[in-house]
C-alpha cells in the first residue's frame, strides 16, 4: 500500500492475511508494521490484519511534531477503525498497545476484541503508588539521561538494553542500529503519554466500561513494570484474561511469534 493521508498524516500500512475478521495491529516504538508479520501470518486464515507503520517509522512519513505523539497515533487508529467493515480485533505491542487501549475505550462498540502485548502504561502504576515503578525508573534512567543530553546512540543502546530482545546491542546489524538511533527522539514524545494518561483512562469507571474481551500477554522476563501494569488493568477491565510466555521478554511477539499466535488464536475463537 502506498503512502496515504490518514488523519492528516502520511501513513503506510500493509494487509496480512485474508481471514474473515478485520483486525488492526500496531507495533512497538522504533519498529514498523512488518515486524509483526511472524505473529500475524499464522493467523491469516482467521484475520485480515492491517499492520500500520507509526509516524516516523517504517515507510510512513516523518513525524512533524507539534502535538503529543500518542494523540496523533490514536487519531490514525480511529480513522482505520471507522473505515473497517464491522467491529475490529485490535492488537497492540508495547507503546502500540497503549494506543489500542485508548481507542478501545473511546470506540468500544467498534472493537470486537483487544490484545495488549506488554503495554508500558506507567500512569497506571503511578496512580496506585506501585513499588515496581521506582525500579522501572532506575532501569530507564540511562537512556533517558542520554536522550536528554542529545547522545542518541547511547540513548538507543540504553533503550534496547531496557526494552529489547535481551541480546547485546552489538548483535544488531548496523542498519538496524542506525534505524533505532535515528528514531530514538520519538521516545520522548511517546513517553509523555505513558506517564500522563492523556486519554483519561484511569478516571473512575472508564476502564470498567470497556466491556469487550481483552487479552493481556507478557513474557516471563518482562521489564519489572509490565506484570504490575497488567495486574492493574486486569483488575479493572471486566473481561480481561492473561497469558505468560515462558522464556520471553518484552519483544515476545517478535522473538516468540508462533507461541503468541497460538494463544491469540485460542482467544479469538472464544470471542
Amino acid at each position: 500500500m502506498p503512502l496515504a493521508a490518514r488523519a492528516g498524516y502520511p501513513t503506510y500500512w500493509q494487509v496480512i492475511g485474508d481471514g474473515p475478521r478485520p483486525a488492526i495491529a500496531l507495533h512497538c516504538s522504533l519498529a514498523h508494521g512488518g515486524a509483526l508479520h511472524g505473529l500475524l501470518e499464522p493467523l491469516s486464515d482467521v484475520l485480515s490484519t492491517t499492520a500500520i507503520d507509526q509516524p516516523g517509522h517504517g515507510r510512513s512519513g516523518d513525524w512533524p511534531g507539534g502535538r503529543p505523539f500518542q494523540e496523533a497515533m490514536v487519531e490514525i487508529l480511529h480513522d482505520f477503525v471507522a473505515g473497517a467493515e464491522g467491529p475490529v480485533d485490535l492488537i497492540g505491542h508495547s507503546f502500540g498497545g497503549t494506543c489500542c487501549l485508548r481507542v478501545a475505550a473511546e470506540a468500544t462498540q467498534q472493537v470486537r476484541s483487544l490484545t495488549l502485548i506488554e503495554p508500558p502504561f506507567y500512569a497506571a502504576l503511578r496512580a496506585v503508588g506501585a513499588p515496581e515503578m521506582a525500579l522501572q525508573d532506575r532501569l530507564d534512567a540511562p537512556f533517558a539521561e542520554a536522550l536528554a543530553r542529545g547522545d542518541f546512540e547511547a540513548a538507543a543502546r540504553g533503550f534496547f538494553q531496557a526494552w529489547g530482545s535481551g541480546l547485546p546491542w552489538e548483535t544488531l546489524p548496523p542498519d538496524q542500529q542506525r534505524y533505532m538511533v535515528d528514531r530514538i527522539p520519538l521516545i520522548e514524545g511517546a513517553g509523555h503519554a505513558l506517564n500522563a494518561d492523556l486519554g483519561g483512562l484511569l478516571e473512575p469507571g472508564r476502564l470498567e466500561a470497556v466491556d469487550i474481551p481483552v487479552l493481556l500477554v507478557r513474557g516471563t522476563f518482562s521489564p519489572p513494570s509490565i506484570p504490575a501494569i497488567e495486574r492493574v488493568l486486569a483488575e479493572r477491565l471486566p473481561r480481561a484474561e492473561t497469558a505468560v510466555i515462558e522464556g520471553a521478554g518484552h519483544m515476545v511477539p517478535i522473538t516468540h511469534p508462533e507461541r503468541v499466535a497460538g494463544i491469540l488464536r485460542g482467544f479469538l475463537s472464544r470471542t
